[in-house]
């Protein structure tokens, strides 16, 4: 079998490597989709990913999709064969944090294809990986791999705007028109928003904004005049850039809520709380997701959700560079995805 590892700042090597034993209540999977995400990119393009640098070889990839290959002694949840979504979280289920109901901020977490730990925890851009049964979700009916793919990010989205509370009839601005912008749109509508507008600086994410139901786009280094007036009652920031924030901060409205969704670098950054405190704005972060994961696979599979107009190509593993290349060119792609064969 064939594995991706990122040894390094764009050095990426496809391997060869004896596929894994399934010990029990481990399932065998082979990649079915894996999509190329930001962290994914960063870690490609500069050997780190904020604060989280690569010391050992890394196989990254979170966000996939694959066929059931083996199971082992114990398993009940899937069977070979089983068209499956797969969660990359690996919460203790101990600490406090989960003992709560908020898995995702786990003392303990192993999150997959993340350098955050040493030893790293690798990731599934890898033909075949095992993982233990409770992170595979069965899926009947006929969303594709690739679809299925997205739960990860979309779970995302549905927690940002869980944090944001209400938004029935609410007006959301959405700065970043990227996948996690994007399925913020749609998660931001299935929450009853009255209107979302969707802010970036190039024209392909608006362009996909547009096409995931956003009700107004705008190209923020051209119309800054549209964000000038705050008058939205909840902006989400999903771009990871400071500049972005600022905006979101001097859009919202007073008593307005402000959602940092997006991952800024890693460096100290300056930032004026006044206005903040001036219009008492509610400044949340929102960190991956929990039971959201559960509802974007329901939402995804039931095609209550549609995520086929973010899905820009899909490459064999062999082909992994040309995917990062692709997939860090916003003015090409929006979602690109590796495959095993």
């Amino acid at each position: 079998m064939l594995t991706c590892r990122i040894h390094a700042k764009e050095d990426l090597r496809i391997e060869p490597e004896t596929e894994p034993a399934v010990g029990e209540g481990q399932v065998l999977i082979r990649l079915g989709a894996g999509g190329i995400c930001g962290s994914d990119l960063h870690y490609y393009f500069e050997g780190r990913n904020g604060s989280f640098v690569i010391r050992e070889p890394l196989i990254p990839g979170h966000e996939a999709s694959g066929v059931v290959a083996k199971v082992g002694p114990g398993v009940t949840r899937v069977k070979p064969g089983d068209k499956i979504a797969v969660s990359p979280s690996q919460a203790c289920g101990l600490c406090d944090y989960c003992r709560e109901g908020r898995e995702h901020l786990c003392r303990n977490m192993r999150f997959l294809g993340s350098a955050s730990l040493y030893p790293h925890v690798q990731g599934m851009f890898a033909e075949y990986f095992v993982l233990g049964e409770r992170q595979c979700y069965p899926v009947e009916g006929d969303a594709t791999l690739g679809e299925l793919a997205c739960a990860e990010p979309l779970a995302v989205g549905l927690h940002a705007v869980n944090r944001a509370g209400d938004l029935l009839g609410k007006r959301a601005l959405v700065t970043g028109g990227g996948t996690i912008g994007c399925l913020t749109v749609i998660a931001a509508r299935l929450a009853g928003a009255a209107s979302v507008t969707v802010s970036d600086v190039l024209d392909r994410p608006l362009a996909t904004a547009r096409a995931v139901g956003a009700a107004r786009t705008i190209r923020g280094d051209r119309e800054a005049e549209a964000l000038a007036a705050p008058h939205f009652d909840v902006a989400f920031e999903c771009s990871g850039s400071f500049a972005a924030l600022k905006t979101c901060v001097a859009a919202a409205r007073r008593g307005g809520t402000v959602v940092q969704v997006g991952t800024l670098p890693h460096e100290p950054l300056p930032f004026v709380v006044n206005e903040i405190m001036v219009k008492e704005l509610d400044l949340k972060g929102a960190f991956r997701w929990g039971i959201e994961f559960d509802w974007a696979v329901e939402y995804i599979a039931s095609r209550r959700v549609d995520v086929r107009p973010l899905l820009s190509g899909q490459f064999p593993l062999t082909e992994a560079v040309k995917a990062f290349q692709l997939a860090k060119d916003k003015t090409q792609s929006t979602k690109v995805q590796l495959i095993a064969a």
